[in-house]
C-alpha cells in the first residue's frame, strides 16, 4: 500500500462554468487545461498562477467532449448543436465550424499526427474529417443506436468506438471495415480509450463496469467493477500502469492495473463525476462533474518507479508473486467488492486556488448570414465553413440597435417650408436641441471610449456605444435631407431661368432669387 506522502492531492479548484462540466483535456505541454460544459461554453484555463483564462461561448448547446490537438495550436469541441468546432485558443477566438452530423455530436478526437479528426453522433455514425483541408473522409456506419465515442489508435491505423447497442467496434482505417466488435457488454458503452501503447483498449459502461481488452488476442483480459453507479469516462495513465475513473457515485477511482487492484477512492465532488483525464506527462490529473466545478489534481503516487514499487511490496510481511512488468496481470476477468478496502482521500478538500482566475469572454458576433443555407449545404458535402470570433455584442443589444435606428429615423420629419433660412434655421436649433439633451457625459473629448471594457463585453460600455452611433445616425439623415432640399430649389430656379431665357430670347433680366 502506498505511503501517505504518495497519496494524490488536490492542486486547484476552478470555478467558471455555470452547468455541469461534460469534458476536460490537457494541452501537450501541460500548462493548459480545456474544459467543456453543459452552458454551452469552452473554457481554456492557463494552469500558471496568475495565468487569465479565456470562454468561448459560441456553441447553441451542450458542449459534449473537447481535445488538444497533439501537434499544433488547435482545440476541437464537440456538441449537441451537432457542429464541430476548430479553435486558436487565443484572445482572437478563431474557430472552424463543421456541420459535421444530423445529430447530437457525442466526441471528437484528433489522430496522433494531428492529421486528422473523428467523431461519434447520435446519427449512429462515426465520421472522419481531414484537419487541414477541412472536409470530410469517410463514414463507419455499424452501430445500431446512438454512438458514444470514438478514438484513433496511437499509430492511426485503428479506430475504436462504443455505443448504446452494447458493442464495442474496432476499425481498420485503410478498409474501412470492422474488424471486431466486442458485445460482451451488460449495458450502453459510454466512454472508450486505446491505452498509450496500442495494444490493449478499455471500456466503460451505464452498468458500472470497467472492461480491458487485448486486442492482439481479443480477449477480455480485466474486468473491474468498483463503482455503484455508471462509469461515465475515464483515463489511461502515460505509463498504462493506472488507470482513474468517474462516476456518477460521485468518486473518482484510481485502478494499479499491474497489480489489479483498486488502490485509492477519491471524494471531492459533489454529485456525479462526468469527466476524468490524465496530463500528457502523468504528473497531473483534472475531473469535472455535475456541480459545475473542475478539479486540479497532483498525481503523486507515480512518482517512484515500478520496480521500486515491487522491491518495497517483497519486503511485505506475507509476499506475493510480483506482477510481469511487461504485461497485464492478471489475464483473467475478475471482480471487485463494491465497498473494497482501500484509502481515500475525503470530502473534507479545501481550495487550494488563493484567487479565481480572470476570465475573458469570447463569442461570435450574433448575426444572420445571407449565405448560411449555401454554407451548410457545402458542410453537409463535406466542407468546413470558417468563422473568426470577436467580442459580443449579444442579441439583444444587436435588437435593441435596429429598434432605435428605425424609431429615429421614423420620429425626425422635416417641415414643408421651402425657405432655405427657415430650413437651415431649423437645422441648427435641432442640432443644439440634441447636444444639450446628450450633456457631457455622451462626449467623446469628455469620455473616451476604454477598449479594455468592450474587450470584456461590458454591457454599460456597449450600450453606451451603440446610442452615440445611432444618435449621429440620425445627424448624418438630417444634413444629408436638407443638402437633398437645397439640391432640389437650386434644380427648381436654374430651371425657371431656361424657360424665361426660351421666352424672350435672351438673358433674364435679374437673377433668380436664392440661387447659389
Amino acid at each position: 500500500m502506498a505511503s501517505l506522502l504518495n497519496d494524490p492531492t488536490m492542486e486547484r479548484l476552478f470555478k467558471g462554468h455555470k452547468d455541469p462540466v461534460t469534458c476536460v483535456h490537457f494541452s501537450p505541454n501541460s500548462k493548459l487545461l480545456a474544459s467543456g460544459s453543459v452552458d454551452k461554453s469552452l473554457m481554456i484555463w492557463n494552469l500558471s498562477a496568475n495565468g487569465r483564462s479565456l470562454r468561448f461561448v459560441n456553441h447553441q448547446d451542450a458542449v459534449t467532449c473537447v481535445q488538444f490537438c497533439p501537434v499544433g495550436n488547435l482545440v476541437a469541441t464537440s456538441s449537441k448543436d451537432r457542429m464541430v468546432r476548430l479553435w486558436k485558443p487565443s484572445i482572437k477566438g478563431e474557430s472552424t465550424v463543421f456541420k459535421a452530423h444530423t445529430a447530437a455530436v457525442r466526441s471528437v478526437g484528433f489522430s496522433q499526427d494531428g492529421a486528422r479528426l473523428v467523431t461519434a453522433s447520435d446519427d449512429k455514425s462515426v465520421k472522419v474529417w481531414s484537419v487541414c483541408r477541412r472536409c470530410f473522409l469517410y463514414s463507419l456506419n455499424q452501430h445500431t443506436n446512438w454512438v458514444r465515442c470514438a478514438r484513433f489508435s496511437p499509430d492511426g491505423r485503428l479506430i475504436v468506438s462504443c455505443g448504446d447497442d452494447r458493442t464495442v467496434r474496432l476499425w481498420d482505417t485503410s478498409s474501412k471495415n470492422c474488424i471486431n466488435c466486442f458485445s460482451d457488454n451488460c449495458g450502453s458503452a459510454t466512454y472508450v480509450d486505446f491505452n498509450s501503447r496500442g495494444t490493449c483498449i478499455a471500456s466503460s459502461g451505464a452498468d458500472s463496469a470497467l472492461k480491458i481488452w487485448d486486442i492482439r488476442t481479443n480477449k477480455l483480459i480485466q474486468h473491474y467493477q468498483v463503482h455503484s453507479g455508471g462509469v461515465n469516462s475515464f483515463s489511461f495513465h502515460p505509463s498504462d500502469n493506472y488507470l482513474i475513473s468517474g462516476s456518477s457515485d460521485g468518486t473518482i477511482k484510481i485502478l494499479d492495473l499491474l497489480e489489479g487492484r483498486l488502490i485509492y477512492t477519491l471524494h471531492g465532488h459533489k454529485g456525479a463525476v462526468l469527466t476524468v483525464a490524465f496530463s500528457t506527462a502523468g504528473e497531473l490529473f483534472a475531473s469535472g462533474g455535475v456541480d459545475s466545478q473542475v478539479m486540479l489534481w497532483r498525481t503523486n503516487f507515480d512518482t517512484k518507479s515500478y520496480r521500486e514499487v515491487l522491491e518495497q511490496h517483497r519486503q511485505r510481511a506475507v509476499p506475493k508473486p510480483p506482477p510481469h512488468l511487461t504485461d497485464i496481470h492478471p489475464r483473467v476477468p475478475h471482480l471487485h467488492l463494491t465497498h473494497p478496502t482501500d484509502i481515500e482521500v475525503g470530502p473534507g478538500l479545501t481550495d487550494t486556488h488563493s484567487a479565481e482566475p480572470e476570465i475573458v469572454e469570447l463569442r461570435e458576433a450574433s448575426h444572420q448570414d445571407p449565405h448560411q443555407d449555401t454554407d451548410e449545404h457545402h458542410a453537409e458535402d463535406g466542407h468546413a465553413r470558417d468563422s473568426s470570433s470577436s467580442v459580443a455584442t449579444g442579441t439583444e443589444d444587436e435588437g435593441w440597435t435596429r429598434d432605435e435606428s428605425g424609431g429615429e429615423g421614423s420620429q425626425k420629419k422635416r417641415g414643408g417650408d421651402n425657405s432655405r433660412e427657415r430650413r437651415d434655421k431649423d437645422f441648427r436649433t435641432r442640432r443644439e436641441d440634441d447636444a444639450s439633451k446628450r450633456g457631457p457625459e455622451d462626449s467623446e473629448t469628455a469620455h473616451p471610449v476604454d477598449m479594455s471594457e468592450v474587450a470584456s463585453g461590458h454591457p454599460r460600455v456597449l450600450n453606451s456605444i451603440l446610442q452615440h452611433m445611432v444618435k449621429q445616425l440620425g445627424v448624418l439623415t438630417e444634413t444629408v435631407s436638407v443638402l437633398e432640399e437645397r439640391l432640389s430649389l437650386t434644380e427648381n430656379k436654374v430651371q425657371e431661368c431656361l424657360a424665361q431665357t426660351q421666352r424672350t430670347g435672351g438673358p433674364p433680366d435679374r437673377p433668380p432669387d436664392n440661387l447659389t
